[in-house]
């Protein structure tokens, strides 16, 4: 698998010929591309379309498609080539070799110069090998420099003399620099990760990975496969993916976009079930009672207690007739509602309507011809109405949540057999509230709203929906996020030793149920391609403590010297000076630096750094020339990455969660927060579980 690189390659060398005709390949697809665009931002809308209507949703895609056709100078254009062994219906002239890209390139007569990554004959770029080619003669990768194509690696897999050799393009892709936001990994996809990438739309899929096996990116190139195999489809339902917080939206966020896809929404579930301002934090242990799925049955209850049995007839005046219905009929047609299980909103709404078809059968009964405008009518009459609204008077969500956690009769009422006295005295509120305003909601009490407005009316189905970090939320949790995908797909993301919440899930099983795909298939990553060997290897020492039974990571990257312990004695002020200076020695190297410490400790490192003239970002803000340094609550260090890491005091770390299991699972984030390297800097005792 010999590699080419440019200094081997000189133009007037006779070996420069294939650098040289790749280049020329480039050069070709690139003015390809911008015909393309050129050909979609000539169109006249004119002429296609009869309204004003018709002629914004055409500008619209015509404007999307003109952004997916932008030429990103500093992305490569493709990065693999597959020559196919020659059959008698397929040789080198007629289509036996593909440039695989980010998106499909085809010159003036239609054929194509590039080849979307998604599509089916690019699949073996992925999956071929020595035992199984996929009928591909010869894979090449291609190897770059700010755009520019420099390099270039061939593999002949049916070659039997040629030796099986680690490709150095890939693994220097894979170790490339982290500066900015998160990079797509399409040039590097894994077999083990494409498997995942181009699984069905249909099922539901689990990915349970550790730190740096790609779980995240292979979650957002699944969503572009899926656009791309079912556009129509997820045009009409909706895609989203769901992150932890915005510093991590704000990282991933130009994953998709580089891939083509502009469409899919990103939110977190904060996000997802904002129907109240959260100005309010629970205490932990009311967090956790908050969102246990039992809490689902306590609002059931609380939102069906609302319905009375009536008691009285109904009197129904059309014209000079009157007409009766009974208590025991109405009574039946209530019962028989409640006993369909519907929601409490389409229940109410058909309950007029069956009232109104008891009438009608009286008045036919009576010689009447009646048809569906005399039952809508029936329907509106005062009386009916005025049954409905004692019957099944309208719930508002947010006003039933409110009157659960400050009246302890009404909980005690639709708590009974749930949950017991003192966890309702743990989620009462200490002071009755007057108003949903003036209400100090906590975001454990949001959900709990966005599970009352499902009760009331059904939320609206995606058709598919990406969930990462997913080991953090509470089963009530979800439970919002499943009913966003009850008709539709969902990948689910996470690494249960990463779980840092008190109500962290303690297996998929358990999750997955609660999302409502029990059936989902559970696949797990355990080979690492970002965190060096030393650096994980180290951070393993606390999964027997945290998550027994979890398979430890295998990195594949060896990278000695990656890291660093260092003792600093003295007090919090030598411990701080230390820190800073790690960093100064960090931005000595190339590439993002990352420094990350307990919530309590930012204010004092802040202040030092910036005594210190070191300008820092926050995270998830794109890193520029000048200013490299991100300075990270430990709290926010989750799925982001960074060249370099120095991490300040793990038991400053760990003594800052609410109990030890919790506090070791951050500091285990925290120590796999690095791609190159990792300086640890502490005063005292390590935490005894590293040994």
């Amino acid at each position: 698998m010999p590699a080419h690189a440019p200094d081997s390659r000189q133009s007037d060398s006779p070996q420069s010929d294939p650098l040289q005709r790749e280049r020329a390949h480039l050069s070709s697809s690139r003015a390809a591309l911008r015909t393309m665009r050129h050909e979609v931002e000539a169109l006249d809308l004119k002429d296609v379309t009869a309204n004003w209507v018709n002629a914004k949703v055409l500008g619209a895609q015509m404007e999307a498609r003109i952004k997916e056709l932008a030429d990103l100078t500093h992305t490569p254009l493709f990065f693999g080539r597959l020559d196919y062994l020659p059959t008698p219906e397929r040789t080198a002239e007629d289509g036996s070799r593909f440039y695989i890209g980010r998106r499909h390139v085809h010159d003036a007569v239609g054929d194509p110069m590039v080849v979307d990554w998604r599509a089916p004959v690019s699949q073996p770029f992925y999956r071929a090998t020595r035992i199984d080619p996929q009928e591909v003669e010869l894979r090449r990768r291609f190897g770059y420099t700010g755009g520019e194509l420099t390099a270039y690696e061939d593999e002949r897999l049916t070659d039997p003399v040629e030796e099986a050799r680690t490709s150095r393009l890939l693994q220097a892709e894979i170790e490339r620099p982290r500066v900015g936001p998160m990079r797509d990994i399409v040039a590097t996809i894994q077999p083990e990760q494409d498997e995942i990438v181009r699984s069905g739309l249909s099922g539901t899929v689990c990915v349970q990975g550790g730190p740096g096996t790609g779980k995240t990116a292979v979650g957002l190139h699944r969503v572009a496969y899926l656009l791309y195999a079912h556009r129509e489809r997820l045009a009409r339902t909706g895609t989203l993916v769901i992150g932890p917080n915005r510093s991590f939206l704000h990282y991933i966020e130009q994953v998709l976009p580089a891939l083509g896809e502009l469409e899919v929404r990103q939110a977190t579930v904060d996000d997802l079930v904002a129907r109240v301002e959260v100005r309010g934090e629970d205490p932990a242990d009311a967090a956790v009672i908050k969102g246990d799925a039992r809490m689902a049955e306590v609002l059931r209850r609380a939102v069906r207690s609302h319905v009375t049995i009536p008691a009285e007839p109904v009197m129904v005046v059309r014209g000079s007739r009157r007409w009766r219905i009974p208590a025991y009929e109405l009574e039946e047609i209530v019962r028989e509602l409640l006993g369909r299980d519907m929601r409490y909103g389409a229940a109410r709404e058909a309950l007029p309507q069956r009232i109104a078809h008891a009438v009608l059968v009286r008045m036919e009964e009576s010689g009447e011809v009646c048809d569906d405008r005399v039952q809508d009518a029936v329907a509106r009459n005062p009386a009916v109405k005025a049954a409905v609204k004692a019957v099944w008077p309208p719930v508002d969500p947010a006003k039933l949540v409110l009157r659960l956690l400050s009246d302890a009769e009404f909980l005690a009422a639709h708590a009974e057999g749930v949950l017991d006295e003192a966890e309702q005295r743990t989620v009462l509120w200490p002071k009755p509230v007057r108003s949903v305003r003036a209400a100090k909601w906590s975001s454990a009490d949001a959900v709990l709203i966005d599970e009352a407005a499902d009760l009331v009316e059904r939320t609206h189905s995606l058709g598919h929906v990406v969930l990462d970090e997913a080991q953090d939320l509470s089963p009530m949790q979800y439970r919002a996020v499943g009913r966003r995908c009850t008709t539709g797909s969902a990948t689910v993301l996470g690494d249960l030793a990463q779980g840092t919440t008190p109500w962290a899930t303690g297996s998929w099983e358990e999750a997955l149920s609660h999302l409502g795909k029990p059936d989902a298939v559970v696949e797990e990553l355990t080979a690492g391609f970002r965190v060096p060997r030393e650096v994980i290897a180290y951070a393993s020492r606390l999964l027997p403590h945290m998550s027994p039974g979890l398979a430890e990571v295998r990195s594949v990257r060896e990278s000695p010297g990656s890291l660093e312990i260092r003792e600093i004695p003295g007090g919090p002020d030598e411990l701080t000076t230390a820190v800073v200076a790690a960093c100064e020695e960090s931005l000595r190297h190339e590439g993002s630096i990352g420094l990350i410490a307990a919530d309590t400790r930012i204010p004092a490192l802040s202040e030092a750094l910036s005594a210190a003239g070191l300008p820092w970002l926050d995270p998830g803000t794109e890193t520029t020339a000048d200013s490299r340094l991100t300075l990270v609550p430990a709290s926010l260090a989750k799925g982001l990455e960074y060249d370099y890491v120095v991490l300040d005091d793990p038991s400053t770390v760990v003594a800052g969660e609410p109990d030890e299991r919790t506090g070791l699972r951050r500091l285990y984030v925290a120590l796999t927060r690095a791609v190159s390297g990792l300086t640890v800097v502490h005063q005292g005792e390590l935490p005894e579980q590293l040994g």
